[in-house]
């Protein structure tokens, strides 16, 4: 038995989708795409506009139920009422976060190039043990910390600087994971032929460092830098526990502003902007380095 089939002409094919329906097709989606793109990224900013517009208001205009609106005049009367009650803050902060985030990227800094550079002895072993201090968190080791900087004599009136020297202490060393690994992950990218040429010139692990590895790891400093300069200026409860009431962090001054019974909102959100504008200059500064740096390594084979 014999099953009759129908032949299809070679030259009758399905017809295409015509190319202007398939570009317009391409271009709804990617209408689409950005617009929820736009819409997401306005729903992220709405804290932003906020803190923006109330600042910028007169102070009695400022009110809980008339918080989205935009002022009526631009004014900047919250921001002379907040500043005498930060300054002292602004300053401790800075003098704190400048050096230990300066110091914390040089120990990195050497920290990494030697694990990835310098053979020795369990080296396998001591890269994971730094690394293991990035998982914990600061209310673990806090009651050890106090104690120790008390007993040496680096914790609140105890201390010349009021506990500012303590609180560098600790965000220096609580830093040293992150910057070892960033530079770290760095380094692993620099050319080995690079540092052998340099030892047959005569330069030593030391010059080598400082005349090769330091120069060429600027991108991993801008990382390296924010990160830490971030922590530490943002940090609460290390500096509520370290210092004395003079020397006080910014953060703990803008928590007493809006921490009372009756929130000044005004002066609130005009402290918050003065607060983050420190971390923001320094993304702008810093930040074509950062996604260079933070991405360093990881296209190694």
């Amino acid at each position: 038995m014999v099953r009759a089939t129908a032949a299809v002409p070679r030259h009758v094919v399905s017809d295409p989708i015509p190319p202007a329906a398939s570009k317009a097709a391409g271009g709804a989606r990617s209408v689409v795409r950005y617009v929820v793109l736009w819409a997401l990224a306005c729903f992220f900013l709405l804290p932003v506009y906020v803190l923006v517009v109330t600042s910028f208001k007169d102070p009695v205009d400022v009110s809980a139920t008339r918080i989205w609106e935009l002022p009526t005049s631009l004014s900047l009367d919250n921001f002379g009422l907040v500043w005498p009650k930060l300054a002292s803050g602004f300053r401790n902060s800075l003098s704190l976060a400048i050096p230990a985030s300066l110091l914390s990227a040089l120990l990195g800094c050497a920290n990494g190039f030697v694990l990835s550079k310098i053979r020795f002895p369990f080296a396998n072993v001591v890269f994971p043990l730094i690394l293991f201090g990035i998982f914990v968190p600061y209310q673990a080791v806090i009651i050890p910390v106090s104690q120790t900087m008390t007993a040496v004599g680096l914790r609140g009136g105890n201390d010349p600087t009021g506990g500012l020297a303590g609180l560098m202490l600790i965000h220096i060393i609580y830093g040293l994971p992150i910057t070892t690994l960033i530079f770290r992950n760095h380094f692993v990218a620099l050319s080995n032929t690079l540092l052998e040429s340099a030892r047959l010139d005569g330069a030593g692990i030391l010059r080598s460092f400082v005349d090769i590895a330091v120069p060429l790891a600027k991108p991993a400093f801008a990382v390296a830098i924010i990160w830490q300069f971030t922590s530490s200026w943002n940090d609460f409860m290390f500096g509520a526990m370290m210092t004395s009431r003079d020397s006080w962090p910014v953060t703990i001054a803008l928590n007493n502003i809006a921490g009372g019974q009756s929130v000044p909102f005004g002066q609130a959100m005009a402290g918050a902007l003065l607060v983050s504008l420190p971390t923001l200059a320094l993304y702008v500064m810093l930040g074509r380095f950062f996604m260079r740096g933070l991405l360093a390594g990881t296209l190694q084979d």
